[in-house]
């Protein structure tokens, strides 16, 4: 879990305008406290048009969801607490009924047990029973010098509680980052699977073999199609602010690869808008 103060922004629904996504990952500092960060990411979705962003880990449940009652029209948070809290199903239930978190967030290579455990079966119900969404991370994370490998690295560590669990929305960051073929396999056999394209998707230049931005969004495009695709930027500290870098460059891939209009606006808004429960024409 992050610092109070550390707030990740990677999935922003709904530019107003088309313009475009932000800069490479790395450190930065925050000045003043966890309220007067929120403040600062509330006044981002001021400067680039943007509807909300989503912040996914703020210092604990009840703390995020403080932040995000400061701006209810501009943010949007998740659950983030341990798989293993002595009940971690009700306070999930705590997060979304009386906190009004959207979904949860776990990074499966933090969590040294199997996916699949039944002691996990009741958190996976009740987000299948709202229809909540899991962002769940696998795959490379950080920079060079971090996990080589983990029981949880490939997304396919998830394809038992997706199956089970047909309604709920699973949603994978950075496409996968590092896992892009599993990730495609995951998505074949799951319609309930999502890909986010957060981040600065570096990790292509560790494989063997030519990938870029284009070749992912061509292919998850082509594939499971513009419903269960998300842009995302993993925006994450100041005085970076928002990724606009990210979000121009993502949007320039998908015209040149020939997404229309109505698939534009699904990526880039309204499938996060319908994942989180929020309005959307």
């Amino acid at each position: 879990m992050l610092p109070p103060h550390s707030l990740r922004m990677p999935i922003s629904p709904r530019p107003r305008s088309t313009r475009g996504a932000a800069a490479p990952s790395g450190g930065g500092t925050e000045p003043g406290g966890p309220e007067e960060t929120a403040d600062r990411w509330a006044a981002e979705v001021d400067r680039y048009g943007l509807e909300r962003v989503v912040v996914v880990t703020g210092g604990g449940n009840a703390t995020l969801a403080g932040l995000v009652a400061r701006h209810p029209g501009k943010l949007v948070g998740l659950a983030h607490h341990s798989l293993l809290d002595p009940d971690p199903a009700g306070e999930l239930k705590r997060a979304l009924d009386e906190f009004g978190l959207r979904g949860y967030k776990v990074i499966a290579t933090g969590q040294d047990f199997d996916l699949d455990d039944p002691a996990f079966e009741a958190v996976w119900s009740l987000l299948e029973e709202r229809a909540a969404p899991l962002l769940i991370h696998f795959g490379f994370l950080g920079l060079g010098g971090g996990w080589m490998t983990h029981p949880n690295q490939n997304p396919l560590a998830i394809a038992g509680v997706a199956h089970r669990h047909p309604g709920l929305p699973i949603v994978i960051p950075h496409f996968g980052s590092g896992y892009w073929e599993e990730v495609l396999r995951l998505c074949w056999g799951c319609p309930n699977v999502f890909v986010d394209s957060s981040g600065s998707n570096q990790w292509v230049r560790w494989l063997p073999y030519r990938l870029d931005l284009e070749d992912l969004f061509r292919k998850a495009y082509e594939t499971i199609g513009p419903g269960r695709l998300i842009f995302g930027t993993d925006s994450s500290w100041f005085p970076r602010g928002f990724c606009f870098r990210y979000l121009q460059e993502q949007m320039r891939v998908c015209r040149q690869i020939g997404m229309g209009e109505q698939d534009i606006q699904a990526v880039f808004a309204g499938n996060a808008a319908r994942l989180l429960g929020l309005p959307w024409p």
